[in-house]
């Protein structure tokens, strides 16, 4: 049974290595982002709390994430494990998931920080802006959400760490060289 938690920052490629990771161990990749865009699409109680959100522009406050979050691991399908991508983003949301887990008789195995330089990070996701046509991804923007993104995480790492579940692995390395670690971090 695999169950971990996916840190890093944006263009890190934690969501494409948690996708493979995923499919390998036949269990979920549960991200925030697509938790959200179905239960929206779904139209369920808590997907329409959200779109109000959404709709707007706005973020969708913890409190709605958390019990999304919730109602998603209590999926049959997430019984036998599950990879979260983006989730949490800050230390009150892991103190949150560590309650949930308790309840729910769960652990979590890992913690898998993907580490890359800042200047690799800006380069990936400016490539992948141009491939995608997002002229709103700038030098400036990415730079600012890189910042966010270390303001919000080094305290999740710090959190980790101290519970001695964190693993870092260095994602500046191919695709291959990147899954290869991961599939032996957890013993495929």
């Amino acid at each position: 049974m695999t169950r971990l938690i996916f840190l890093g920052p944006p263009g890190a490629g934690k969501g494409t290595q948690a996708k493979i990771l995923a499919d390998v161990c036949e269990i979920p990749h549960i991200s925030t982002g697509d938790i959200l865009r179905n239960a929206k699409a779904e139209g369920t109680p808590l997907g329409l709390k959200a779109k109000s959100y959404m709709d707007r522009g706005e973020l969708v406050p913890d409190d709605l994430i958390l019990d999304l979050i919730r109602e998603r691991l209590n999926q049959p399908d997430a019984k036998a494990g599950w990879i979260l991508d983006g989730f949490p983003r800050n230390v009150n949301q892991a103190n949150f998931l560590d309650n949930l887990l308790r309840e729910m008789s769960q652990g979590c195995d890992r913690v898998v920080n993907m580490e890359v330089a800042d200047e690799v990070l800006v380069e990936r996701m400016l490539g992948r802006a141009r491939k995608e046509g997002r002229a709103d991804d700038t030098p400036e923007v990415i730079s600012h959400r890189l910042e966010v993104y270390r303001q919000q995480t080094a305290p999740l790492i710090d959190y980790y760490s101290d519970r001695q579940i964190l693993v870092s692995v260095d994602g500046d390395r191919s695709l291959n060289e990147v899954t290869t670690t991961l599939k032996e971090l957890i013993a495929l």
